[in-house]
């Protein structure tokens, strides 16, 4: 599951890539679809075999009222998804058309490791990789050589073979015009007419093997209304975000071990297993020590040590645990600097002891024995 690092340097990444475009078709699979088949659920010609969308569409199709409710929409990724829905893209086809086709992307932006991608129809997108979810951007044609290409998740072949493959969930079909291309820098070579006209099209794949990840389209105003949204903690990052604030979040579960209070996304958003082990070395702390345990001294120096190790992260694209890619297809490298995490049988680099690995939280936990005594 990528970290909020890995998630920031992907949305960085497709900021520079996104805003201005504009939607004018999409295709996600179907329950019972064959690999390659796709679903038109909108204008345009589609990949592989087309279905018709309205006659894979059931009555039972939630109506556009419950489509707006965030309580509703947050169920149905879960396994009480209707089957005329694809789980990988749970939108009715009267929003799709209103909202998605046609609107253009204004801004991308990240809550806790969820991305959102926000349209000039007041909709946004919301997407969420999990564990093997991937957005390729591919500016041109898929078989033009000349293609522009750019890799966004989980690494497989799908970031630089032929698409759509056996994991695509979702294709947008995007359009920008010349002018915007030309400050984008995207054609660097003399083009043909008909080459300029294949140039000016894009298309953004999800591509999601293991089918946990999903593209919803919500209402803007609602988003924040999402039950995910409304119990995840404050960003560690925020600029509004202080020391105190961070203490109290802490405070919150006083007989939990630090790593366990570091992991609960209700506390704090988007801290995963290897910045939770990276700060709580830097801060000397060690992981299983309880909340209450810790003064107001130590747990602000976690609070900056938790806040550095982030950013350095985000400087160098992320981890590169499990090859996390970021949207120009370059792997995160902050694993090369780590202090402990996958570090165990070497010495500590600061005080030469031997790094060793142990399970808290139910997690696999790197610390080094002299550094980070146990109370």
């Amino acid at each position: 599951m990528p970290e909020l690092p890995e998630v920031e340097t992907v949305r960085r990444g497709l900021a520079r890539l996104l805003p201005g475009k504009k939607i004018v078709s999409v295709w996600h699979d179907w329950p019972g679809s064959k690999p390659g088949e796709y679903v038109s659920c909108c204008a345009g010609s589609g990949p592989g075999r087309i279905a018709d969308f309205s006659r894979q569409r059931s009555k039972a199709t939630p109506s556009r009222k419950n489509q707006q409710s965030a309580k509703i929409d947050s169920q149905l990724a879960t396994e009480n998804t209707p089957t005329t829905y694809s789980k990988s893209f749970p939108n009715s086809e009267p929003d799709v058309q209103a909202f998605l086709i046609g609107a253009r992307v204004l801004e991308v932006k990240r809550r806790a490791k969820v991305l959102l991608i926000e349209l000039d129809s007041k909709y946004s997108l919301v997407i969420h990789l999990k564990m093997t979810g991937q957005l390729v951007y591919v500016q041109g044609s898929t078989l033009y050589s000349k293609a522009k290409r750019f890799g966004a998740g989980h690494p497989n072949d799908s970031l630089i073979g032929e698409l759509p493959d056996k994991s695509t969930r979702v294709i947008f079909d995007l359009v920008e015009d010349a002018r915007q291309q030309n400050v984008r820098g995207l054609t660097s070579h003399k083009l043909t007419s008909r080459e300029m006209a294949v140039q000016k099209k894009a298309r953004l794949f999800f591509n999601d093997q293991r089918k946990f990840g999903w593209v919803r389209l919500i209402p803007t105003m609602e988003v924040p209304n999402i039950d995910f949204f409304l119990k995840v903690g404050p960003e560690p990052l925020g600029a509004d975000f202080t020391a105190k604030a961070f203490i109290e979040r802490l405070n919150k579960r006083p007989k939990s071990n630090i790593k366990a209070v570091l992991l609960d996304q209700t506390i704090i958003a988007g801290v995963g297993n290897i910045y939770a082990d990276e700060s709580l070395f830097a801060a000397k702390i060690h992981p299983v020590t309880r909340v209450n345990d810790l003064d107001d001294r130590q747990k602000e120096l976690l609070f900056h040590e938790l806040r550095r190790i982030l950013e350095l992260s985000i400087q160098k694209g992320g981890s590169s645990d499990r090859n996390y890619v970021d949207a120009e297809g370059k792997k995160g490298s902050y694993l090369t600097f780590a202090q402990v995490f996958r570090r165990e049988g070497q010495p500590c680099p600061r005080c030469a002891a031997t790094i060793i690995k142990t399970r808290v939280a139910a997690r696999g936990t790197h610390i080094c024995p002299n550094c980070q005594k146990s109370t």
